[in-house]
């Protein structure tokens, strides 16, 4: 395989020369089950498995390797390789895991684009695009809004005017991925080396866009439910395609939950407007409710910003701040834990001296 197809880049050449004077290899990774690893390296399609040591220096679950990572191996053997590091990524897609555990899932990593893929059927939903916004803003990597089924779409004039007011300067593009429609728009995110990846709900056309960007139908597609537009997940893991263009594609199972796992203000990126008109209002701390001189609400009496919008970012600054409270926490919990163990470590060489 060619590494300069699969993503490689001069940094990252840089980063891995310490290891190549020690014979090491490196290679992509396109596959995960579990603790098994499918690599896409110069030799061809491998698998590996994370070194003792590697899993023993690990500090927490965004340490370990995901879709799209670029690892240091050791030379395969009995067909299998051994991770031995990590190679510095780019950019990170990522999200909190399902349920009260405040924790990363990972979900792709090293990307250049992300299409974020939108059904113009029942399911288009404004509020959940914003929300996939600040996530991708979080990556990294540069946004691109995908409008499938524009060959059944409905309101299509509003809801474009309704997208271009919360997604300034974010390319939006219009296709039929079952009619192989208006493909030909994403050819400049698609060139050769580049890393693009797929997000969306259930339902909205990935997996028929991923075949016919691949020219074949390698993945299984399955027709939506017609009251609400939904579908089942027909991709049911994370991988790397290769694409007949020279570019990488990852493509990605739907997310029911969309929970933000940020660490730094990324909201502000995704609601600009909202942010500008905050810089107006009286006080520096302004929670833009019923605080006289709030030019955010000012806005929102004179029609010029829409309380949903308004809602919406209100709602995702809160959780922004919950979850970093969260994480400052287990942080805490986490520096506490390890230099406990490292005195208890300490305490017994010690006690190994004086016997």
């Amino acid at each position: 395989m060619n590494l300069d197809l699969l993503g490689w880049s001069e940094e990252l050449a840089l980063s891995f020369a310490p290891f190549a004077v020690q014979q090491l290899q490196v290679g992509r990774v396109a596959r995960q089950h579990k603790q098994i690893y499918t690599l896409y390296t110069e030799a061809g399609e491998i698998s590996a498995k994370i070194s003792g040591k590697f899993r023993y220096q690990v500090q927490s679950s965004e340490d370990l390797p995901c879709v799209g990572d670029w690892v240091v191996i050791s030379a395969p053997t009995d067909q299998t390789a051994t991770i031995q590091h990590l190679l510095p990524r780019r950019t990170l897609f990522s999200r909190k895991v399902t349920g009260d555990t405040t924790d990363v899932q990972l979900i792709a990593a090293n990307l250049d684009s992300v299409f974020l893929v939108c059904g113009l059927d029942h399911d288009f939903n404004l509020r959940r695009i914003e929300r996939y916004l600040v996530m991708i803003w979080e990556s990294g990597a540069r946004p691109i809004i995908v409008l499938n089924k524009v060959d059944i779409g409905e309101q299509i004039e509003q809801r474009l005017l309704d997208l271009e007011a919360i997604a300034v300067g974010i390319p939006i593009i219009q296709i039929s991925a079952l009619r192989d429609q208006g493909l030909d728009e994403l050819t400049p995110w698609l060139q050769p080396g580049q890393t693009v990846a797929l997000l969306g709900s259930s339902g909205v056309g990935k997996s028929t866009l991923t075949n016919q960007l691949m020219g074949e139908p390698i993945q299984a597609v399955q027709a939506v439910r017609a009251d609400d537009s939904r579908g089942r997940h027909t991709t049911t893991s994370r991988q790397l395609i290769c694409l007949p263009s020279g570019a990488v594609l990852i493509d990605t199972p739907g997310l029911r939950e969309l929970q933000l796992w940020t660490t730094q203000t990324v909201v502000s990126t995704a609601f600009n407007e909202i942010e500008a008109l905050a810089r107006h209002c009286r006080f520096r701390d302004c929670q833009h409710q019923q605080e006289p001189g709030c030019a955010v609400q000012a806005a929102l009496a004179n029609s010029q910003l829409e309380l949903q919008r308004l809602q919406s970012y209100l709602k995702l600054r809160k959780e922004e701040a919950y979850l970093h409270r969260k994480q400052n926490q287990k942080a805490q919990i986490n520096t506490k834990a390890r230099w406990k163990k490292i005195t208890k470590s300490m305490r017994q060489r010690q006690q190994g001296k004086w016997q």
